[in-house]
């Protein structure tokens, strides 16, 4: 596993050589630190697909990513991941272009051609320039050799998910909440409000809406991973919990039938 991870080039940081772990040790906790320019959260919850087939890789990049915030599930072949592609509005695709099932070539393809909203970000151990152009001309917005740092790969999936969503300001407003993305901070009345992730997350996505209506199937859908059981309770009991923080005047009303909003 050591040697692995040294080929991936994963020893040049303290967040490479903590990914660069998980491979030799496989760690159950502990912070992954990426430098901070490069985990600005972009002003919505990311939802990302890793198709590679290498497991313990793919598994430690989904870790590190979750500990960003992001969405992650995984797809072992071109097969899974395509029908994935397919199912789930995925912001971002990191493919690895020598996929078993079917390959990264077709899957990058297809994916394009159906789902032309998501960004892809093509990985494969070859990295001359005729493989760039290649990967490039299948439809593949950025690619990466490997091996490569966890944080370049962090960096540029922020990229392409920035080219697919509109702007919005560094810190999202309503009435006397303020969202910080980038630093993962919510205050009411210039007081902290401290939140768990999802609870961060949920927040972010109704406020990021501006007023419309969300889901509660869309807010599973960015917020949660594949995992989560699709009739669960989890989202109205998430809301539940932010109402009590945020406290009074209640900002969260529920549209009966419909999902939730900002009041």
């Amino acid at each position: 596993m050591k040697d692995r991870a040294d080929r991936l080039g994963l020893r040049e940081s303290p967040a490479n050589s903590l990914l660069a772990d998980t491979f030799q040790h496989w760690p159950s906790d502990g912070p992954l630190w990426v430098p901070y320019a490069l985990i600005v959260i972009l002003g919505f919850v990311m939802r990302v697909l890793i198709a590679e087939d290498e497991q313990r890789l793919a598994e430690a990049i989904a870790r590190g990513l979750r500990r960003e915030g992001m969405a992650v599930d995984l797809a072992p072949d071109g097969s899974d991941a395509l029908v994935k592609a397919r199912v789930v509005r995925y912001d971002v695709l990191v493919l690895d272009r020598d996929l078993p099932g079917m390959h990264g070539d077709d899957v990058c393809r297809m994916v394009r051609g159906e789902r032309p909203e998501t960004g892809i970000l093509m990985l494969t151990a070859a990295g001359a320039l005729e493989d760039l152009v290649e990967g490039l001309s299948l439809g593949a917005d950025d690619y990466l050799p490997k091996p490569f740092r966890f944080a370049e790969l962090v960096a540029r999936i922020h990229a392409l998910a920035r080219r697919s969503t509109p702007s919005r300001p560094p810190v999202l407003e309503h009435g006397d909440i303020e969202l910080d993305p980038a630093r993962r901070q919510v205050s009411r009345r210039e007081q902290h409000v401290e939140l768990t992730r999802k609870e961060f997350g949920v927040l972010e996505v109704l406020m990021g809406a501006d007023g419309a209506t969300v889901s509660a199937e869309e807010l599973l859908e960015r917020v949660w991973d594949e995992h989560t059981d699709p009739f669960t309770n989890v989202v109205r009991m998430t809301i539940m919990t932010l109402r009590r923080k945020l406290g009074d005047p209640p900002v969260l009303e529920t549209v009966i039938g419909v999902g939730y909003r900002m009041s």
